[in-house]
Parts: C-alpha cells; structure tokens; sequence
C-alpha cells in the first residue's frame, strides 16, 4: 500500500496527493495530519477550550506532552506548540486544548476570536520528554501557574482516569479564581478521589467573599488575601509535607520556575523536579556578540548581526523560516549552520562547529555566521 501511494505522489507531482485530497475534504489524508475542531468553549476570560477529531494518523499523547498546531492565517500557516488537557486514556480520536490569548499571540488570539466548530487545522503527532513515567509514582506533585496549568492538568485527570492510589496534590497560581480554566473540575475531581488535594494560589486579586457560602470546602486550599501566597519552602510543607519522596512536575512562567527550582537545589532534589517551559529564559548577553554579518545563504540574504536569535534576525530580514514554539522545544526551526560561532541563549554555551544543525530560535550569532536557510 505505501509503495502504491509513493507511486500516486510521483503523478500528482509537484504537489502530493494530499493536496488535491483536501480540494474533495480537509480531512481526508493519507499521510497528514489534521484535526477538525467539534466544540468551542470560551467560559473563561482570555482562554479558549477546543475540542478536535484528528485523522486516523493521531496515535494519542503521554500526560504532559505537546502537540504543534498549524493554522492558516491571512494565507500564511502558522505553528504553534500547545498541550493537550485531556486525559491520555482518552486520547484515542479525541485531543482537548486549552489556549489562552496572550497580548502579541497571533495564533492564540487567532483562535480565542475566530476558531468555530468544522474549522480544520494541521496537526502533529504528540512529542516531548516531560510526561508521567510508567509506572506512576507512589507520590505526584503537580505546579503550574497560568498557562502552564494545562500539561500537568492532563496528568491530574490521567491520574484520575487511572485511579491512582498514591498520594496527588495539585498547586496552581493564578491572578484570580476567575481565570483558572476547568475550576469546577478540579473541585469535582478532589471531591471523587479523596488522595487529590487541590490548592489554588491567587496571586493579584483578592478572592471572593466566601461568607455567603460558609466555609471553604476541606478538599480545597486557596490564599484568601491578594499577594500573600507565594511560593516557598514552608508553602510546600503546608501542601505537600511528603515533596522530598514525591516526583514534581512543574510548569509555569519564569519567576515560579525559578522559586521552585531554588527550593529543590537547595533540598539537594534536583533529580525529582521535572519541568516544562513555556517561555524563554535567556541567558545573561554580551553586546560585543552584536558584530559582524548574519550570511543566509540559502537564500543569499547578508545582513548586520544585532545580536537577535537567529530566527528573529531570519524574519527581520525578509525570509519565512519554519518555526513553532520559538523556544527550543518543538525543532522546527532546525538549520545547518555552515561556519561560525553562536550562543545558546537559555544556557549560554557556545558553538562553532561547522556544518552542525541547531535551534534558530534559541541561538544567537557571536560574529559572521553562515546559516543555510
């Protein structure tokens, strides 16, 4: 079957036969990957729920994984990176996204405005290292603050699905009860599991009255002052006492991350922190890396290196390299780079061996670079 279809895509050259497939229907592939939106929810402010059916080719996701989403926009496609929120035991024909509509996220705000059941979106296949093990552990703790909820609330609800017999708390920060997406499910899911302990941490704004209601449910743990609850060492002995046993999967923007990490190298626990990033943290810079000439010479384009990431300097130059999370993590952006020295900007390790494939998004030049883009 596969040597008939790589005879068909050699008729239907130059383009491949899913092309002319997706004239008839956008679902109907044989080798892409696409995914029809069913339901859209906007129940939070800012964020918005999408369920998809992918095609056949959907092979599921590990709790925590990532997928890329590719979305047409003004005639250009454009890649993202989100993770699904879903359960992995139901991820069969099913993936649930959560994005929220950051201020300069064209695809994110794309979707929050426009996205609408029967849309198709190109898709592919779940990747990425931070996901639960197999088998579980005895003892999960799950961190995340804003949008970073939404890989370690697909581990939440596969624990749930699986009906993990260990011991689970969940810690989450948000500015507000109001933007913690799925909120109701996480009271429900504490109430269904009696090892679930769920603790909300609002960050901003103080939480709402909770005189009319009586007292604040015994599964839940939520700051009840603006500000007050930041994350510490006597923070996770509150929720967590057992975390030094524990395996602790965290993501969120870089102040958690980095308050939490300090609390794990300081406790010697560095090998039971795993962690997914959202954002870029870079590495302290030098201005003088800012000198000599970015040559692209796929593209025969030579321009004044400004210290930018590659792929930054690739755009402001005129040319559309692949990319899709900008951060490191998905490798869409990989080229070859030719000759020349350039810096990794989350660890600040530098490189210059000729002819090697690196990251254009999390690389910067130190000096003339040839990239082959």
């Amino acid at each position: 079957m596969v040597g008939l279809i790589d005879v068909v895509q050699t008729l239907t050259a130059p383009h491949p036969l899913d092309r002319y497939l997706e004239l008839v229907r956008p679902t109907f592939t044989l080798r892409d990957l696409r995914a029809e939106i069913t339901a859209v929810h906007r129940s939070v402010p800012g964020s918005v729920t999408l369920a998809l059916r992918p095609t056949r080719q959907w092979r599921g996701h590990l709790a925590g994984q990532f997928v890329q989403l590719g979305v047409v926009i003004n005639g250009v496609k454009h890649t993202r990176c989100y993770s699904p929120v879903n359960s992995q035991a139901r991820s069969g024909r099913h993936i649930e996204l959560t994005v929220k509509a950051h201020p300069n996220g064209l695809v994110s705000r794309y979707l929050y405005h426009h996205a609408t059941p029967g849309m198709v979106v190109d898709l592919a296949p779940a990747a990425g290292v931070f996901h639960l093990p197999d088998p579980r552990p005895d003892r999960v703790l799950l961190i995340s603050g804003g949008s970073g909820i939404t890989p370690v609330l697909s581990m939440l609800r596969t624990l749930a699905d699986e009906n993990h017999a260990g011991e689970v708390v969940f810690l989450h920060y948000a500015r507000s009860p109001q933007v913690v997406p799925h909120r109701g499910e996480l009271d429900a899911l504490a109430r269904r599991h009696a090892n679930f302990r769920i603790a909300l941490r609002y960050t901003q704004h103080a939480v709402e009255q909770r005189a009319a209601s009586g007292p604040a449910a015994p599964w839940t743990c939520a700051a009840t002052v603006a500000g007050v609850s930041r994350f510490g060492y006597d923070e996770l002995q509150r929720v967590a006492p057992w975390f030094a046993d524990a395996q602790t999967y965290l993501c969120g923007p870089p102040p958690l991350m980095a308050e939490v990490r300090a609390v794990y190298e300081a406790e010697q626990l560095d090998d039971r922190l795993h962690t997914e990033e959202f954002t870029v943290t870079a590495a302290p810079t030098d201005s003088a890396d800012a000198e000599g000439a970015v040559t692209f010479s796929g593209s025969g384009v030579t321009a004044e290196n400004t210290g930018a990431t590659l792929l930054e300097q690739a755009e402001s130059a005129g040319l559309t390299p692949a990319y899709g999370c900008r951060m490191g993590i998905c490798l869409s952006c990989t080229a070859v780079r030719h000759s020349g020295c350039t810096r990794n900007i989350r660890t600040g390790g530098l490189d210059s061996d000729p002819d090697q494939s690196i990251q254009l998004c999390i690389n910067a030049p130190v000096g003339d670079v040839d990239v082959a883009i």
